[in-house]
């Protein structure tokens, strides 16, 4: 049966990333396998997230004004009757307990992806908080029919990465294959800082992929440090298939954003650097569980400490098969699947 339309409401920019919207395009696209369409509605839309979006026939629609305000809540609602959608789906930090309740007032079935529980009143029909540390004491605060679909069991992971089902990594005694990822915009330009320690790891043969996302303004200077650094640095912009490139590395430097329940997935030993303060107790929970090696504020970062990490850590096969193996029992990779079939009021056991 055709589940209809769901419209999405998220934004992706130079500050806050392109995590939301990516998590939900996996959603999206379990909901079209099903036969379904998808919208989203952004309020700051890049053209290249917006290439994205549609790339994958999803309509993205402008939605005018500050993102999270009332106003912002009335349009949201206009679409949803406008496009005859059967849900919304909001996530993002800007949207508050206001914003929820006003798209409930008016008649609207609602998904929240949420990660820290900060919002002083839930009211959505489903709150998502795909994290390990996710519990239900954060939610304390909600509606009587409000559902929580609580940890890594439902992890949105996009459809490239159904293909590595089965998949088995091999460990190399020496790891040689170094992915570097800071999300959509990297600010700080850590990416930068990551390129500058690899010029002192003492490894005959090291090779660095650096995914530079769509919002990062430093492209040209890094350009410029990859083609001075003595090892081979490829830029990967806007890269469309991540799950090849974790396929490919022996080891990630990353952000602790969303991308590193992606690499668990995938068995791919990663170093994290906590980027943004909503991203701390996942590291530290991720860290706690051997799922990766958390390293710490991005703001302590040094060459360095970066660079003798990664040394080590490349030359610990032990070491890199445990984080591998957890990561891989955190993350089963049919988490979209069930949060579809809660949004279809089936059952929410995993």
């Amino acid at each position: 049966m055709n589940p209809g339309t769901i419209l999405i409401r998220a934004d992706a920019n130079t500050s806050i990333g392109s995590g939301h919207v990516m998590r939900c395009l996996a959603l999206a696209q379990v909901w079209q396998d099903a036969g379904g369409q998808a919208v989203f509605a952004m309020a700051d839309v890049n053209p290249a997230i917006r290439a994205r979006v549609e790339a994958e026939s999803c309509d993205v629609i402008p939605i005018q004004g500050p993102a999270g305000t009332s106003d912002d809540a009335r349009r949201t609602v206009a679409l949803a009757r406008e496009k005859h959608a059967v849900w919304v789906v909001v996530d993002g930090y800007q949207f508050s307990a206001e914003f929820h309740k006003l798209l409930k007032i008016a008649g609207r079935k609602v998904l929240l992806l949420d990660d820290n529980g900060h919002a002083r009143h839930y009211s959505a029909d489903l709150v998502l908080n795909q994290n390990l540390y996710a519990d239900e004491s954060m939610y304390e605060r909600r509606e009587p029919y409000t559902r929580l679909l609580l940890g890594t069991t439902y992890t949105l992971l996009r459809r490239e990465f159904n293909s590595w089902a089965g998949w088995k990594r091999e460990i190399p005694e020496t790891g040689r294959k170094v992915l570097v990822t800071f999300g959509g915009s990297d600010p700080g330009n850590l990416t930068r800082l990551v390129i500058q320690a690899t010029r002192l790891i003492n490894i005959e043969g090291l090779e660095t992929v650096a995914v530079v996302g769509a919002s990062n303004p430093h492209y040209d200077s890094l350009r410029e440090i990859a083609a001075e650094t003595h090892h081979p640095v490829r830029l990967e912009r806007s890269a469309s298939d991540m799950a090849g490139l974790m396929a490919w590395a022996d080891l990630a430097v990353s952000a602790a954003g969303t991308t590193c329940l992606e690499m668990c997935w995938l068995g791919l030993p990663a170093i994290v650097l906590t980027v943004a303060e909503n991203q701390r107790a996942s590291a530290q929970e991720l860290d706690r569980h051997g799922c990766v090696v958390h390293l710490g504020e991005a703001e302590d970062a040094s060459v360095e400490k970066i660079a003798d990490a990664v040394e080590k850590l490349l030359k610990a096969r032990e070491v890199r098969q445990s984080l591998s193996g957890r990561g891989r029992e955190i993350v089963d990779g049919d988490g979209a699947k069930r949060v579809y079939s809660a949004m279809q009021e089936g059952s929410l056991t995993p």
